[in-house]
């Protein structure tokens, strides 16, 4: 494959993987939003019936951040090389395993928890839906796991074109 057409897919791939975690970070950071409160206590109750109580609470108080947390600093190595061309390719290599181990992570609670592959959370009115309004008090994100997808194949694309070759 041309050296140029790599570039370009893997920088079209990150300003993608950069653009969702970016857009999203308001909500994970915001203790007000829905969508990230059903979410992360959601899989928070799973990891405390399945795993550890503790640690359930824990994720469910704070996962929201460090979740956030990870995406920001994926999205920050995807865009370094705008800074540092040199490192380009050892950045996007990078940054496409950083996103696709998060994204791992976002598919296998969607597919191995009660979250499901289209959460659905109760809300009072349809203003208070930020996503898709279902139904009377409910709302539903049916992009978010597709999203979630994407970002991990697309982020192991990104390792294999910027793989360092003997």
């Amino acid at each position: 494959m041309n050296n140029t057409i790599k570039i370009i897919i893997s920088w079209l791939i990150a300003l993608w993987t950069s653009n969702v975690f970016l857009s999203s970070l308001f909500y994970k950071f915001d203790n007000t939003a829905l969508e990230p409160q059903h979410i992360f206590s959601t899989i928070g109750i799973w990891i405390g019936d399945t795993i550890n109580t503790t640690l359930g609470e824990l994720f469910a108080e704070y996962g929201a951040i460090l979740i956030g947390l990870a995406e920001l600093v994926t999205a920050l190595v995807l865009l370094l090389p705008i800074i540092l061309w040199k490192h380009r390719e050892k950045l996007h290599c990078i940054g496409g395993l950083m996103a696709s181990v998060v994204m791992l992570g976002a598919v296998f609670f969607h597919i191995f928890t009660p979250l499901g592959w289209h959460p659905t959370w109760q809300v009072a009115n349809e203003v208070a839906c930020q996503a898709v309004f279902i139904a009377p008090n409910s709302c539903a994100d049916t992009s978010l796991a597709n999203a979630a997808l994407s970002i991990l194949v697309l982020g192991i694309v990104m390792v294999w074109l910027n793989k360092k070759r003997n």
